[in-house]
């Protein structure tokens, strides 16, 4: 089985959890993240966001899904540095994933995400549902 290294986007996440269909993208996302065919990129920032708005009141996720979603990215996820970059975002908060997704492009890293229009074109492999 080919492996994949990715940056998800925590908009991938919410969506996931918030479709009512067992096949779009990005429940297959989360599938592909549990059946290890998907390798998350991480670092604390991105799991500090992760937690903060997968635990927003608004979404009423039961704290047991956002618990097991968390701690399997965390076991299986890839601690990563990132690489700084001078693009400006529309959203600042979208910085560290395209950071932490390009210092891994020379290990063909992509960037799992539903607002592509967010982040430059250049150096990283958007990928949006």
């Amino acid at each position: 089985m080919k492996k994949y290294l990715a940056v998800i986007d925590t908009n991938v996440l919410v969506s996931s959890l918030i479709s009512k269909k067992i096949d779009s993208a990005t429940v297959v996302v989360l599938e592909k993240l549990f059946d290890g065919t998907i390798i998350p990129l991480i670092n604390d920032e991105i799991l500090a966001e992760y937690k903060d708005v997968l635990n927003r009141k608004k979404f009423k996720f039961p704290a047991e899904q956002i618990d097991q979603l968390l701690t399997t990215i965390f076991n299986v996820g890839i601690m990563t540095e990132k690489t700084f970059s001078t693009e400006n975002f529309p959203d600042p908060k979208d910085t560290v994933f395209y950071e932490v997704t390009l210092s891994k492009t020379n290990e063909d890293a992509h960037l799992i995400t539903g607002n592509i229009k967010h982040f430059p074109k250049k150096n990283v492999c958007c990928h949006t549902f």
